[in-house]
């Protein structure tokens, strides 16, 4: 029997995901599905901030208080956003969860924009200095009272590569696992070509406006088009600028492609915050990332080593 795609969406971490096996055999399939979803789930009850008994929930209880004992899996993806909070100068930064959920709600009833000073009092809290970290020990600590973190921002990704590790150690030579547009995908199409993913149009839920070819890569996308509000006429997307705490505006959509899914996922909302030229200036400088941008003018950007139709 010729090799076939078999896959399984479902509800996961909040967001859709899709789970896709290339194989022989359907029950062989679905078993490396099942140990895929079975770890996206494991994640999700480790960093979600929706159940006191996660380690994300003990960590924000501690906040000025005292340091928190986690496992090194939490332990070493804090870590690792830290590093990634330094690349961006700030610009992502898991210590996002401590701005007041007053502040932003983006339904219908929100009339107009906080004022400056309000906003950024709402912000003073985010700030990654002040995740404090013991090797030794495996202790994280947030310094400020009424601190707290959450893996919004890159958890999807971790999840995705999780769950790709998990399938390929399990003998998937080809497949994709694609969370709400955060992707990873290896190996190849059952008639032997590349995954060819689409990119959203950021005027047109549903459409897409280009193709790319890809294997052994992910993908991720953070937009103003799915979630914003429209004050005086102007379009307002739900990332915030954690320095300001006001919602950036320049860019409709990023879109950051490189090997690793949790790399992708954390770099697209802070070249969002950076806007066009500075968040262009930081993915140049760094090896095997790249990145397609959309202003608000519709003017499409690429990073240098982008060939794109």
């Amino acid at each position: 029997m010729d090799q076939q795609l078999f896959k399984r969406s479902m509800r996961l971490m909040g967001n859709h995901f899709e789970l896709s096996v290339v194989a022989h055999d359907e029950q062989w399939a679905m078993e490396r599905i099942d140990a895929g979803v079975a770890e996206i789930q494991r994640i999700e009850r480790l960093l979600t901030t929706y159940n006191e008994d996660s380690e994300t929930c003990h960590i924000n209880a501690g906040a000025g208080i005292a340091p928190v004992t986690v496992s090194p899996e939490t332990f070493h993806l804090i870590e690792r956003s830290l590093r990634i909070s330094q690349i961006t100068q700030g610009a992502f930064d898991i210590t996002y969860g401590s701005v007041d959920k007053s502040l932003w709600n983006f339904d219908a009833s929100m009339r107009q924009l906080p004022d400056r000073d309000t906003a950024r009092k709402m912000v003073r809290l985010i700030n990654y200095r002040n995740v404090l970290l013991d090797k030794e020990k495996m202790t994280v600590f947030l310094k400020e009272k009424g601190m707290r973190i959450g893996f919004g921002g890159i958890g999807k990704g971790y999840a995705a590569e999780r769950a790709k590790s998990v399938m390929q150690s399990m003998g998937v030579t080809s497949g994709v696992v694609n969370a709400s547009g955060d992707l990873a995908a290896w190996g190849h199409q059952p008639n032997g070509g590349p995954w060819t993913i689409g990119i959203v149009n950021p005027n047109a839920a549903g459409q897409i406006f280009s193709w790319l070819n890809v294997t052994n890569m992910a993908l991720a996308t953070s937009g103003n088009y799915e979630k914003y509000i429209i004050i005086d006429g102007k379009k307002y997307s739900h990332t915030i600028n954690p320095r300001t705490g006001l919602p950036v505006t320049g860019i409709k959509s990023v879109t950051i492609i490189c090997p690793n899914a949790e790399i992708a996922d954390a770099m697209a909302t802070p070249v969002m915050i950076m806007g066009v030229y500075a968040g262009l200036d930081m993915i140049n400088q760094i090896n095997d990332v790249e990145a397609i941008l959309i202003d608000d003018e519709d003017k499409i950007y690429t990073s240098h080593n982008l060939h794109f139709n």
